[in-house]
């Protein structure tokens, strides 16, 4: 009798733990879903098409509208993806701007930053990363897939314009990650410089803090559910989301970076650029916009942000 009821206990036991694991791997496949699969997220504001007079950046946002852009394609650094790109030349310039989209952004969310680099005499080489706006592909990679890709997109580049290009890599949110991972990698001499803005330390950290922020979960369950979901984007991106590190990448970077980051900045909290900073071997300068939120140092700033740009670059570029 004694045997039977600790056999049902420990059957008990075992049934509620393979609950427990069912319920955990079902809630880790769930927020995969959210996260790394492009679609409607709920959580990101939209923003309105229309262009107000009223808007700081309004005359930018014109600029961009009417620019003739030249379509580029390419197939991803995997052979897997068609991917898309707007490439708007600078009249005899031999500098340009690689500009790289935040998470679910499209090339045409970028369009003020493209005025931008006009402006300063840039040509402009603004991509969709894969599996967003008019590029193919199924996940989202957070920067750590998608920075071979901008790579390839470099060698394109060079290729089309000739070994005389001056390269400037530009990117913010997601797109500021990216390029903090790109500086990592064995690049062209060409590339001469970054600027990051409000980008993050790794894909793990950010998914961390977005499961805290949004959902308010405690560090249990969002521990497992996260560990659960880097097991997942393991199998179906490639990567353990810890291995998305922009840390570790700007270990390996000593060319010139100029990190931007919002003071006010709960998204991608305004921590994490004193980290990246501090990581990069290259010389190296720091903006905190003042009160700025996420992705809004622009906007909010516009003439302080231009000239933080412009006086970085002018240093390393002639």
């Amino acid at each position: 009798m004694r045997q039977l009821k600790h056999k049902k206990l420990w059957l008990s036991l075992v049934s509620v733990i393979l609950l427990i694991c069912l319920l955990f791997i079902g809630a880790g496949c769930y927020f995969f879903k959210v996260a790394c699969v492009p679609g409607h997220k709920s959580f990101l504001s939209s923003s309105s098409k229309v262009i107000k007079k009223s808007d700081p950046l309004y005359k930018q946002k014109i600029w961009f509208k009417k620019a003739k852009k030249d379509k580029w394609y390419m197939k991803s650094a995997d052979n897997k993806y068609r991917l898309d790109a707007n490439y708007i030349p600078s009249k005899d310039s031999h500098k340009t701007a690689v500009i790289l989209p935040g998470y679910m952004n499209v090339k045409e969310d970028m369009g003020k930053y493209d005025a931008l680099f006009h402006e300063m005499g840039y040509n402009t080489l603004t991509p969709d990363p894969r599996a967003q706006g008019k590029s193919q592909g199924k996940y989202i990679g957070y920067g750590w897939v998608e920075k071979a890709d901008i790579k390839k997109w470099i060698n394109l580049l060079l290729a089309k314009n000739g070994p005389d290009q001056q390269i400037v890599v530009f990117g913010v949110s997601m797109g500021g990650a990216t390029t903090m991972m790109v500086s990592g990698l064995q690049l062209p001499k060409q590339v001469k410089a970054f600027v990051e803005d409000c980008g993050y330390t790794s894909v793990k950290d950010e998914i961390e803090h977005e499961a805290q922020a949004l959902y308010n979960m405690p560090a249990f369950p969002r521990f497992p559910m996260v560990e659960i979901l880097s097991g997942i984007n393991r199998i179906k991106v490639g990567y353990f989301l810890n291995d998305g590190s922009s840390i570790k990448q700007l270990h390996h970077n000593y060319r010139p970076m100029l990190f931007i980051h919002g003071g006010n900045d709960t998204f991608v909290p305004t921590k994490m650029v004193y980290r990246n900073y501090q990581a990069t071997k290259g010389p190296k300068e720091l903006w905190v916009a003042p009160k700025s939120k996420h992705a809004d140092s622009f906007a909010d700033h516009p003439q302080t942000y231009k000239a933080h740009v412009k006086s970085f670059l002018a240093k390393y570029l002639k």
